[in-house]
């Protein structure tokens, strides 16, 4: 690999306002060149085998598709295909939500230009990016904590509703109330009320616990949906 490779880049995000600041901020960077752009994952996974581009710098939650499914369809089809994901937080259940769809790094949306970079370069190199402690060792455990926990909560026996399970589900993919009352098209304080309810009847008292409920939820429904299950 040559010292300084020009790293072609494609930046998904549904806020134009953030994506063009994004793309503005890495075109003063002399080895990075930005080959496209997408606002949601259906266009990211369409954009991604049109420009081919060595790293996607990609939102979690987005429009039609979110940032995590993107990646994985991507995934199915190029193995080799290196995802750099931006996101308003960056707690272990989102670095969980990153690992577990294939993408190689997180970074807070309120990144500085210098670490951007950086993080991309690592990316490129086949390296993992995740702010902080977190090592190749302590993201397996992660992984192992996530999913050899005793699931407490999960009893499927308590009746989730519909529109419950939605905002389970758009929890799952990152969104927040009010990007959920928009998809939805319903009142934020309706969400919040569908939201609270969930908290109320599996006893969670703070919002990671919450969005960590969402995953687990999922990846308990799936492992049960699976044949020979």
């Amino acid at each position: 690999m040559e010292r300084n490779p020009t790293i072609k880049v494609l930046v998904a995000d549904d806020h134009s306002l953030f994506r063009k600041g994004i793309i503005r901020l890495l075109k003063d960077q002399s080895n990075i060149f930005i080959v496209a752009e997408a606002e949601n994952g259906e266009e990211l996974i369409k954009k991604y085998f049109e420009f081919s581009p060595d790293v996607i710098l990609v939102d979690i939650a987005m429009p039609f598709m979110s940032g995590p499914v993107a990646v994985m369809k991507i995934l199915e089809k190029d193995p080799k295909a290196k995802a750099l994901f931006l996101s308003m937080y960056d707690g272990d259940e989102y670095i969980y939500r990153v690992l577990k769809s294939g993408g190689m790094g997180l970074i807070n949306k309120n990144v500085m230009e210098g670490e951007l970079a950086y993080a991309i370069a690592q990316v490129y190199r086949d390296e993992k990016y995740f702010r902080g402690k977190w090592t190749n060792e302590s993201l397996e455990q992660l992984i192992r904590d996530f999913e050899s926990s005793q699931d407490e909560n999960l009893d499927f026996t308590t009746e989730i509703t519909y529109r419950e399970e939605q905002v389970l589900k758009f929890l799952n993919e990152g969104l927040d109330s009010k990007e959920m009352a928009e998809r939805l098209q319903l009142s934020r304080k309706t969400i919040d009320f569908y939201r609270a309810n969930i908290m109320r009847k599996f006893k969670l008292k703070s919002l990671p616990d919450l969005v960590r409920f969402a995953i687990r939820y999922f990846y308990v429904k799936n492992d049960l949906q699976q044949p020979g299950t």
